[in-house]
């Protein structure tokens, strides 16, 4: 994401990323052998610490249910700005998508409500388009003002709306709305609770997959599910068709997607319209599989962190995901085990400095390397003088996780080339 410029992209078609000139995609065996060494990692530093939430079934329940409403405000933002629009209104398309959601749930059914909270969250999504695309406004002021367009909105229908009547009856009050119903969850029988016994023995890296696994096979939403094949089918829609072809175009260089016979504008919308249905979509399951009701101020910065991980992802659905994962399970860690477990992570961030410093040393990026070495002696002493680290840092974990994330990869970054920069039609004629 850049700031927005006045200037269109040169005509000339962009090189591929990983091509001779990019930079070298990590192949699978490379991201299995990467996941191997983060699981021995994680097993690790609980075995030392005696941490054992660490990995724990709840644990990985907790953060996967934390990860998906940040991983579809990501996958919003990826979608807009593939296209080349900045979409930093996607927390206020949580909001609304949190708000109507919850309003048509707790009325006729959750999943009327989920769709509700997408259709929300693809209005506030079609204003963007229809002030970024058409009339060219700054895609950064244009959010932000959708942003507090959904905030005062939303908070004046549910004053209107659930501080009277049925509504009140039923616990609604001028900040949040009556329950809803809730929405089916599924554990695979058998599976989970054999999982489940082999996790209680908390043998090394064994009892640590077990409890991965389990968390991922225990009462599972059928939402979550859904927003696992989103993420999927992203990738195939945006990278293995002709269609997600000339909507990436738009994104790298518009003029010369124009001068090729593709609809620019069409393309914009579409991609921004979809945007604002996934962020409402990320509201509606907080709204309605995490708490069954709204509550004002219930986004709590997903929706940027949404972009955090995506940027994280490099604007690519897979490493979005991953991303959206580990803000989850740094949120889920403050919440569930406050600041033992995350006084157990200090010392799985110095094995990571380490690893890093070492990494930089032998490709001789010295400057970089002693730096992250400097950390790691800091938070080595850190972990060995104390015992817990204090509440403010612990309810502040998801959000340092997110800074420390977004420096250690700015480096490795290539967003679309014309993210962010005003197009007017015609220009490629």
């Amino acid at each position: 994401m850049s700031a927005t410029a006045t200037s269109t992209p040169p005509p000339a078609a962009p090189k591929a990323a990983g091509g001779k000139g990019g930079r070298t995609r990590l192949s699978l065996p490379w991201i299995l052998l990467l996941v191997a060494g983060g699981l021995i990692a994680l097993s690790a530093v609980r075995a030392i610490t005696g941490a054992q939430d660490l990995t724990s079934a709840g644990q990985i329940s907790a953060a996967l249910s934390l990860a998906v409403p940040i991983g579809l405000a990501g996958l919003g933002g990826l979608w807009a700005e593939r296209a080349g629009v900045v979409n930093i209104g996607l927390e206020g398309m949580m909001i609304l998508g949190t708000f109507f959601g919850a309003w048509a749930g707790w009325q006729t059914d959750p999943w009327l409500g989920v769709l509700a909270g997408v259709v929300g969250g693809m209005f506030g999504g079609l204003l963007h388009a229809v002030a970024t695309v058409t009339f060219g406004v700054d895609h950064i002021i244009s959010g932000i003002a959708i942003n507090i367009l959904a905030l005062g909105v939303t908070t004046y229908f549910a004053k209107l709306w659930f501080n009277s009547g049925e509504a009140a009856a039923k616990g609604g009050s001028p900040k949040q709305s009556p329950p809803a119903e809730d929405i089916t969850s599924i554990t695979v029988p058998g599976l989970s609770d054999w999982l489940a016994d082999v996790e209680k023995h908390h043998w090394f890296l064994v009892s640590d997959v077990a409890g991965i696994l389990g968390g991922l096979v225990t009462n599972l939403s059928l939402v979550t599910i859904l927003a696992v094949l989103l993420v999927i089918g992203t990738y195939f829609v945006l990278w293995r068709t002709a269609f997600g072809l000339r909507l990436r175009s738009c994104g790298e260089n518009p003029v010369a997607a124009e001068s090729l016979g593709v609809n620019v504008y069409k393309y914009k919308y579409i991609a921004v319209i979809v945007s604002g249905g996934l962020a409402g979509l990320g509201g509606a399951f907080l709204s309605l599989v995490t708490s069954h009701i709204y509550n004002e101020g219930q986004t709590g910065g997903r929706g940027y962190i949404g972009l955090a991980a995506m940027i994280f992802g490099n604007w690519r659905p897979g490493g979005l995901a991953m991303g959206a994962g580990l803000f989850g399970f740094a949120d889920a860690l403050q919440l569930r085990s406050g600041g033992e477990s995350v006084h157990a992570l200090l010392l799985l961030l110095v094995a990571v400095l380490v690893g890093i410093a070492l990494w930089k040393a032998y490709r001789k990026r010295w400057i970089t390397a002693a730096v992250s070495a400097v950390m790691a002696a800091v938070m080595l002493v850190w972990y060995l003088g104390t015992d817990t680290v204090p509440v403010e840092f612990v309810s502040a974990t998801p959000y340092v996780v997110t800074l420390l994330v977004l420096s250690l990869s700015a480096q490795r970054l290539r967003m679309p080339k014309a993210d962010g920069m005003r197009y007017r039609k015609g220009e490629g004629k």
